[in-house]
């Protein structure tokens, strides 16, 4: 199994400019962990939270990479390629 894929490859790290899903905020809602897209910046809640934004911002986007915006974390997850991988 690789290590990374050509869509991770060509990613410079964005780190999230906060700790909250930008969707869940505006609708009030929570969420349980954050992601933070590599190709725009947007962090949003991962499909273990009740609106899974960051797999919706994927499938309007097409935006495949995101980061565990999470304090300590260094794992990431392609969509496309449905890989995780470390960095």
């Amino acid at each position: 199994m690789p290590n990374n894929c050509e869509h991770f490859d060509a990613v410079n790290i964005k780190q999230p400019d906060s700790y909250e899903c930008e969707e869940c905020v505006r609708k009030g809602d929570r969420w349980v962990h954050l992601r933070t897209c590599q190709t725009c910046g947007k962090t949003l809640c991962c499909d273990s939270s009740l609106n899974k934004h960051a797999s919706k911002h994927f499938d309007d986007t097409g935006h495949p990479v995101v980061i565990f915006a999470e304090k300590e974390e260094n794992r990431a997850w392609c969509y496309k390629d449905k890989i995780f991988m470390v960095y």
